[in-house]
């Protein structure tokens, strides 16, 4: 990859209104491109050339335009989950997105489709269930407690798991006393 190469690239995304196909090893080129910069004017120390100071302009540059290009696909991304949220239709975009952009767009995809059943539960007149309590494991060995209605809980042994009060939960996870079993 050269600079050129990352400058097409931007310049097709930026005036089209798909999704561009790019290659699936194009951050692995981009990635191994800027290591490669970066050794060009590193090697030279503090010298202040024309040549260094080119080089490291130009990698300034590369490093902008590839943020750009990620920030254009991640916005064209966010209209196609709008689309394939709205009309429940997956565009053929999908097929131009790299396989963490695949994986980000039906994240977002699901998280928009919850976020609706939750508001056409709530226009309907059902109460969103809050979740009261959290399964954790436990850390560290932890000594009885009261939680939040004043009963006592614990003691609990390194490697227990608990189904606690979801305030309880997060203050043992907070101080690295537990984890989040789901997480």
């Amino acid at each position: 990859m050269e600079y050129n190469d990352l400058y097409e690239v931007l310049r097709k995304e930026k005036y089209s209104e798909q999704l561009q196909q790019i290659s699936k090893a194009f951050i692995i080129d981009a990635a191994e491109y800027f290591e490669e910069q970066k050794k060009d004017f590193s090697m030279t120390g503090i010298d202040f050339s024309d040549s260094v100071l080119r080089a490291r302009k130009q990698f300034e540059n590369s490093k902008a335009i590839f943020k750009e290009l990620i920030l254009r696909r991640k916005k064209k991304i966010l209209d196609l989950v709008f689309v394939a949220a709205e009309t429940g239709i997956m565009k053929k975009d999908f097929s131009n997105m790299l396989d963490f952009e695949k994986e980000l767009f039906e994240e977002l995809v699901e998280s928009i489709e919850r976020g609706d059943k939750k508001l056409k539960d709530l226009m309907e007149g059902r109460k969103v269930e809050e979740v009261k309590s959290k399964m954790i494991v436990i850390n560290e060995d932890v000594g009885e407690m009261v939680d939040m209605n004043g009963d006592v809980v614990g003691p609990f042994k390194k490697g227990d798991i608990a189904n606690l009060e979801k305030e309880v939960a997060e203050l043992l996870v907070s101080g690295g006393k537990a984890g989040f079993v789901d997480e």
